[in-house]
């Protein structure tokens, strides 16, 4: 059975993420390499295990963690759909069962805010994970006074932790922030749209999406 650590390791793969991490770069996009893959990754496949799914589909949510942003080697416009058909080969060709590669090319296809949709759970759980993915240390940039207001809303979290209460049915992103580099509704401004997509994901759990920001609830 084909695992993650199988699929993280794998050299194409994992240079198809470089490669779409330097396109990135080139940009002028925050980092988009594995410290953001693995966290995502990570982060999906244990929110499906604390919502008691089986070890597989956390695991299925683990693989489409890792593997939700190689589409932007070939173009950061339509990355989604073009980085599901990008896995469909890759995971076909390792040998992946088709339910199974149908499961992960969904949640990769869907998990970007032009055309996101959580359709099962783990394209939900890689929604709230990859959202939920703001850090200072996503930036790239080394001269503060040149960011633009992207660079100004990541740099300025300095801590981001997402976490399930069971009791209260939510799902909650707890952020630090420097309100000093960006405004709460700077952060707003760029991030209005995925936490509206955060919501619609948590809902597909039968939960609530709240976001906390210095300690006072927002949503």
């Amino acid at each position: 059975m084909l695992t993650y650590q199988d699929i993280s390791r794998d050299p194409q793969i994992r240079a198809y993420i470089e490669l779409a991490d330097k396109t990135m770069r080139a940009m002028g996009y925050t980092e988009h390499s594995f410290a953001h893959t693995e966290r995502t990754a990570k982060i999906a496949h244990d929110l499906l295990l604390e919502l008691d799914y089986s070890p597989r589909t956390a695991e299925l949510g683990r693989i489409a963690g890792f593997m939700h942003d190689i589409g932007n080697v070939i173009n950061r416009a339509d990355h989604a759909h073009s980085g599901a058909l990008m896995a469909f080969r890759l995971l076909s060709d390792l040998g992946l069962p088709a339910d199974e590669v149908g499961i992960v090319v969904s949640a990769i296809g869907h998990h970007d805010e032009g055309s996101a949709f959580p359709v099962n759970a783990p394209a939900a759980a890689l929604i709230l994970a990859d959202k939920s993915d703001v850090r200072r240390s996503r930036v790239r940039n080394p001269e503060i006074s040149t960011f633009d207001i992207h660079d100004r809303v990541n740099y300025a979290v300095i801590k981001s932790w997402m976490s399930i209460d069971k009791v209260d049915k939510s799902v909650l992103l707890e952020l630090t922030v420097d309100t000093e580099i960006c405004s709460v509704m700077d952060y707003f401004e760029i991030f209005l749209n995925r936490m509206l997509l955060c919501r619609k994901a948590a809902q597909f759990f039968d939960l609530d999406f709240k976001l906390t920001v210095n300690h006072a609830q927002l949503t």
